[in-house]
């Protein structure tokens, strides 16, 4: 039995065009009906009209809103704007649990500490484009410098939360740029149209939300080690000059100008220096600031005093004794290092009025 589609049931473009011509392997469920070739034993179906289904259709809903976005200028480059070079605050948007938060936040601790504030969300099926855009629109009351909206890769459906209007126009609307990290390196949605910024992956994210702090220190000190090459540089174009002068002025006037001049020349060298050396400390001292600012904000501080770290089997924060069932696996995280454990139960309450151990003397009265 054959099928027979003619041309203007298929949806056939113009040369040129971007009509709904169909492809290999797409899928339809088409109106049809049978017929019986004259003169033939044989039966064939008449195609009345070509409808796209499945992915064929999610594709097909894609371009269209694509295009209808597009024309309301919601991808347009000039409105990305640039990222702030080292953000105080990172906000992410991702699902709390899975490997791309902990991607990110590996990423981040390497390259330069920041304070990272999450927003979790649910990144696929009903609801997941509300939360999406809620938590975007979130970040924006909130002033958090670089938000980035992450996922893991998948098939379109797994994506297709990222494709929503309600995704894409709370995107363009953000007054804060946006870095959006949806997906694998060839998965496009259209948030990362609609993004100031989009990273191939959420661990690219985070290794363009901050620099490299060796990085800013190195560049720092060839900064100094430039300006002080500046300096000595600008001391003796100054004294050659004045040696010039003076060795073209014999007399003794010319002779304690040019004393003079030296003498100005010197006191400008070290005025240069202490500049430059103040300069250079209060920079070091800002950094150092900096420094000691991160280090304050990291719960390892914390860890350091004598105070440890309970995670459940599930690699997540117990923090209350009432999420604890007897029997329990749990992680203690300390300063140097992690150590294994078991919830037995409450622990037993002393008697009132009772010492642990009175060491076996006897009352005194």
């Amino acid at each position: 039995m054959r099928t027979r589609c003619w041309t203007r049931s298929a949806g056939a473009a113009p040369p040129g065009g971007s009509g709904s011509r169909p492809k290999t392997g797409s899928r339809s469920s088409p109106p049809a009906r049978s017929a019986r070739i004259r003169g033939r034993s044989r039966y064939q179906i008449v195609v009345e009209r070509l409808e796209l289904s499945g992915a064929g259709a999610l594709l097909a809903l894609l371009e269209a809103r694509k295009k209808a976005l597009a024309a309301e200028g919601l991808f347009d480059e000039a409105r990305k704007r640039e990222l702030p070079y080292l953000p105080e605050t990172i906000g992410v948007v991702t699902s709390p649990t899975g490997a791309v938060i902990r991607d990110i936040l590996h990423r981040i601790e390497d390259r330069f500490p920041r304070r990272v504030l999450v927003w979790p969300v649910t990144v696929q099926g009903a609801g997941a484009a509300e939360e999406i855009a809620a938590a975007i629109a979130g970040f924006n009351r909130l002033d958090a410098a670089t938000p980035i909206v992450a996922r893991g890769g998948g098939s379109l459906e797994d994506l297709w939360a990222f494709n929503e209007e309600v995704v894409v126009r709370a995107a363009a609307a953000s007054d804060i740029p946006l870095i959006a990290a949806v997906g694998h390196e060839t998965d496009v949605t259209l948030i990362d149209l609609a993004a100031d910024l989009r990273a191939p992956t959420p661990t690219a994210a985070a290794e363009i939300a901050v620099p490299v702090r060796a990085d800013l220190l190195e560049r720092t000190h060839t900064l100094e080690h430039r300006l002080g090459a500046s300096f000595r540089r600008l001391i003796a174009e100054r004294r050659a000059r004045v040696d010039g002068l003076g060795r073209g002025l014999p007399a003794a006037r010319d002779r304690l100008r040019l004393g003079q001049a030296r003498q100005a020349s010197d006191l400008l060298a070290v005025r240069l220096g202490r500049a430059g050396r103040a300069a250079l400390s209060e920079r070091a001292a800002r950094i150092g600031t900096a420094a000691r600012l991160l280090e304050s904000y990291s719960y390892r501080g914390v860890l350091a005093r004598g105070f440890a770290v309970v995670r459940d089997q599930r690699e997540r924060p117990v923090t209350s004794a009432a999420a604890v069932k007897p029997g329990a696996g749990l992680s203690l995280e300390f300063h140097d290092g992690r150590a294994a454990a078991r919830a037995t139960g409450r622990p037993k309450r002393r008697k009132a009025g009772r010492d642990e151990d009175d060491g076996g003397q006897a009352p005194l009265l």
